[in-house]
């Protein structure tokens, strides 16, 4: 099944530290289905130098790109404006869940 990275950052804007806040509940409860389902295979946030959140990254594992696109749709933190600016990269992960894979 092809894999993606997502690199997902947010923007610049002051107000978007709050609308990070207010969308991050909806963005949780959105997460363990896609994992169960194996849509989501690792993720975590981009920190600046003080440690701010300023994005996300994901790495991602649908049938299509039509798939992940048809989720960012629906995605919480596209949805509410957090992520301004996102980029989409075929991958193929070489270590999963502290293994190789060939």
């Amino acid at each position: 099944m092809p894999q993606f990275l997502v690199l997902a950052y947010d923007g610049t804007d002051a107000a978007v530290r709050a609308r990070r806040a207010a969308a991050r509940p909806a963005h949780f409860a959105g997460i363990p289905p896609m994992v169960a389902k194996g849509e989501i295979v690792s993720a975590g946030a981009i920190l600046d130098d003080a440690g701010n959140m300023v994005g996300s990254v994901v790495f991602t594992e649908f049938a299509s790109r039509a798939d992940l696109d048809a989720w960012l749709r629906r995605e919480p933190y596209v949805t509410e404006g957090v992520w301004q600016r996102i980029e989409v990269k075929p991958m193929r992960l070489a270590v999963r869940a502290g293994k190789i894979t060939p």
